[in-house]
């Protein structure tokens, strides 16, 4: 639904605009990249720009209103590169496992040389190796990887 009176309009000075035709034109850039400088150059209210709608916008390119609202107030907010780009996530959506020091330690072992009779490292034989390595006691060392690991052998 668009409004008459929006909160977050996109003027493009001519530098801006410039950089976006030729991003726009060398289609060199992600697909998403290109999606939003598409998105920046239809809703630019200056003289020089059209100034569509959201609502022409989204049916122009098959994307979503909510799409142009929020490229157009990543513009306003945060600038031009910030509104082109993906935004960065401010805290991983899967907490990490390991640690730094249990990281390099599993990339130690795996490094090394196999146990006789192994070919290689296996899921099943790293928690064993890296229990006996945790101060010589392995009743009381917590395997650093995951029991129901996604990296499971099948």
């Amino acid at each position: 639904m668009d409004r008459p009176n929006k909160k977050y309009v996109v003027r493009l000075d001519q530098v801006e605009r410039e950089g976006l035709r030729r991003l726009v034109s060398k289609g060199k850039a992600s697909a998403l990249k290109l999606t939003r400088a598409h998105i920046l150059l239809q809703a630019d209210v200056s003289k020089a720009g059209p100034g569509w709608t959201d609502a022409q916008i989204a049916e122009g390119l098959g994307i979503a209103v909510r799409t142009v609202e929020h490229v157009r107030r990543r513009f306003v907010e945060e600038g031009l590169d910030r509104a082109l780009e993906r935004k960065k996530q401010c805290r991983p959506s899967v907490e990490r496992k390991l640690d730094g020091r249990k990281e390099a330690r599993l990339i130690a072992v795996c490094c090394s040389q196999a146990p006789p009779a192994q070919r290689r490292w296996t899921l099943r034989l790293l928690p064993d190796r890296l229990a006996v390595h945790h101060r010589g006691r392995p009743d009381q060392a917590p395997s650093p990887i995951p029991e129901n690991s996604e990296l499971t052998e099948h």
